[in-house]
């Protein structure tokens, strides 16, 4: 089963990283990779249980789950419904603490999945690289923008 860990620290206050990251149907606003988003059912995008659908930039539709999301923790969680790519039981955690030498951010952003055997390789660099770095490099370019 594929682990990966990822982190980063953003210089940006965490309030203000949480304010882009709590939004669940935002990631198409700063995803490189994301081109829309929607809500079904047209809930709220911080309700436990929506389920976000989204289309890549290549084409391909996902739908992923919200689990959980705190606030005060600066934390979510969120399950991957559906996908082309051949990944099952995909699970993401991402927390946000403080790094108070100069009001930065400690982005982490992890999860587990599974694959078949010879895709574990590949799937994991996919993530950790074309969404978790590619994310966090997103997130200082939309701030450094928005600022």
């Amino acid at each position: 089963m594929p682990h990966i860990v990822r982190s980063t620290i953003i210089d940006a206050p965490t309030m203000t990283v949480w304010n882009v990251l709590r939004d669940f149907n935002g990631h198409d606003h700063w995803h490189p990779a994301v081109a829309t988003s929607t809500i079904e059912r047209a809930q709220a995008s911080d309700k436990i249980g929506c389920v976000r659908r989204f289309r890549l930039k290549d084409g391909s539709e996902l739908r992923e789950q919200l689990l959980a999301l705190s606030d005060l923790e600066q934390t979510f969680s969120y399950y991957l419904l559906d996908t082309p790519i051949p990944m099952f039981n995909y699970v993401a955690h991402v927390r946000l603490l403080p790094v108070t030498d100069g009001d930065r951010t400690f982005w982490h952003w992890e999860s587990r999945f599974t694959t078949k055997p010879q895709d574990a390789v590949a799937l994991t660099k996919m993530v950790a690289d074309d969404i978790y770095q590619a994310g966090f490099e997103a997130i200082r370019k939309h701030l450094k923008e928005a600022a």
